[in-house]
């Protein structure tokens, strides 16, 4: 089964709420991807960044609800979206990785799907460029999504 890494190209956009384009995409993704019959690990830059997440998912209304859960978090089932941020251990058994981190996690090797983000902000543009590079010359399939 060949691995496939998607690049989502951000277009400059209003914020909308409290959280980046990037981080709002997220979101839906990972939220389409459980509909799918996928498990997601979202992986952060921060635990700031995770909260913000997680807070997000349970703001939605009740029709959007997105079952997930923090890393470490004590729960009685296995959530299908798990968020972490850097230097937390997580699952890692998941089917879909969504990364919001500048580099890549030690860990995508396990995955046969990953999602980035290509944001508009030149240096961070730069460190997605990275990421492609070594995704592509670690034999990944490419694809570029525009948004």
């Amino acid at each position: 089964m060949a691995k496939l890494a998607q690049f989502y190209l951000m277009a400059a956009t209003e914020a909308q709420s409290e959280l980046s384009a990037e981080e709002n995409l997220a979101c839906d993704l990972s939220a389409n991807a459980w509909r799918s019959g996928k498990r997601v690990l979202v992986v952060c830059e921060s635990e700031e960044q995770a909260l913000r997440l997680d807070e997000a998912l349970w703001a939605r209304d009740a029709e959007q609800f997105v079952p997930h859960n923090l890393s470490g978090e004590a729960t009685n089932y296995a959530t299908p979206i798990e968020i972490s941020w850097k230097g937390k251990r997580n699952a890692q058994r998941r089917d879909l990785l969504i990364n919001l981190q500048t580099e890549l996690p030690d860990f995508t090797a396990s995955f046969n799907q990953i999602i980035d983000f290509v944001p508009v902000d030149e240096t961070q543009k730069a460190q997605a460029r990275e990421r492609y590079k070594i995704l592509r010359q670690q034999g990944w399939q490419m694809e570029m999504v525009n948004r």
